[in-house]
Formats: structure tokens, sequence, C-alpha cells
């Protein structure tokens, strides 16, 4: 760790990911506590047994709730890292440049401070270079299994107290019950996208890494 870092306390360090990471918890405790009501209110009207409050966390709800979520994100952001390699959009923040090369673009070079993977080379080198991107999309297929999972349980849970038989996870997929809890969450994480994509083009927030200096002009391509 610089000298310069070490100035700064690990908060300050950390603050981004530390508030995010708070209101991600304090966001699923909600969830869970708002959803476990919801669900035994579903399960009372159809006459069957309340669940408690540690079944509920094991429930298809609670996990299809959760993953449905998680999936379409991590989607996005590793649709995001990885078109943003190829595609330009001119005048945006969120895009490289039209023509110059950017400093993303450089080969990697060994050196003292460069990690591991850089200085071993070959395979390594070669995943660690496209480590952000595989990272996503390994998190995106785990929350969609899992969120394929725990539709299918709740599916099946909702089935039983009706009385009505239960599906195989291949009869379920033929429905339209998970696909639409599928594309209306990834349909809102491509129009967030196009939305900091185009609006950076003319909007500004000073201070922000997100956004152009308040003073560039509308067609000034990155930051």
């Amino acid at each position: 760790m610089g000298t310069n870092n070490l100035r700064h306390s690990f908060f300050y360090r950390n603050g981004l990911t530390l508030f995010f990471m708070a209101l991600f918890i304090i966001t699923i405790c909600a969830q869970a506590l708002t959803g476990w009501k919801q669900h035994n209110q579903e399960i009372k009207e159809e006459g069957g047994r309340e669940l408690e409050f540690k079944l509920y966390l094991q429930s298809g709800h609670f996990i299809s709730a959760t993953f449905e979520n998680f999936q379409s994100e991590f989607l996005q952001m590793g649709m995001y890292v990885l078109l943003t390699v190829g595609l330009r959009q001119i005048g945006s923040a969120e895009s490289k440049s039209l023509d110059e090369e950017e400093d993303v673009d450089r080969e990697p070079k060994p050196g003292p401070n460069a990690p591991s993977p850089v200085n071993k080379g070959g395979l390594w080198l070669k995943l660690y270079s496209n480590s952000l991107s595989l990272c996503f999309f390994i998190l995106f297929m785990v929350s969609w299994v899992l969120h394929l999972h725990g539709s299918w349980v709740d599916h099946n849970d909702l089935q039983l107290l009706k009385h009505l038989p239960t599906d195989s996870l291949g009869q379920f997929l033929w429905q339209p019950t998970f696909w639409f809890e599928t594309f209306q969450n990834w349909q809102s994480e491509f129009i967030s996208i196009v939305s900091i994509v185009f609006l950076s083009i003319y909007l500004r927030q000073k201070g922000s890494p997100e956004s152009k200096p308040v003073d560039a002009p509308h067609m000034e391509t990155g930051k």
C-alpha cells in the first residue's frame, strides 16, 4: 500500500464499498422481513400453516426473489464491462474515445507493482486480462440457476397448497412464470445502461468519475 494511502483512514479509503454494502445489508433484511410477512399472508389465504422466519429464509419464495434480482444485475455488469471494450457512444462519459487508444488498451507489462498474474504471464495473464467480465458472468450463471431453483420450488409449494399436482423442472421451464420474472428484470437493467450512457452526453455531476467535467463539450467522448 502506498504511503499516500496510509494517510487516510480505513473508512475513507473504502467508503464507497462500505456505504453500499451497508445499504445492501439493510435492504436485504427489509426484503426478508416484508417477504416473510407477505408469503405467510398468501399461505394463510390458501389455508396453509405459516412459516417461521428461519424456514422462510430457506424457502423458494425468498431464494427466487433474491436471486431474480442478483442475476439481472450481474448480467448487466458483465455485458457492460465486455461491450464497452469494442462499442462506442459519441459524447458519452461511459465510452472510450472514438479514435485514440486509452490506458486500458495498453499491453500489460511485468513489474514489481504489477499483479502476480501479469508477472507470471501465459494462461494466468490471459485469464486475469478478462477476469472482471468472467467473474460477472460466473456470478450471473450461479444466480440464474438459484433463481430458477427458487422459483420452481415456490411454484410447487403453491401447487401443493392448492391441492394441485407439482411440476418437474422441465415442465416448469415451459411455463411463463420464470421467464416473466427473468425478462422483467433484464429489461430494467438494459434501460438503465441506456440511461447512463446517453444522459452522460448532455448532463453533468460535478466531482463524479461517472460524469464528464462540467465545462466539457457535449460531443467530447470519454471522461
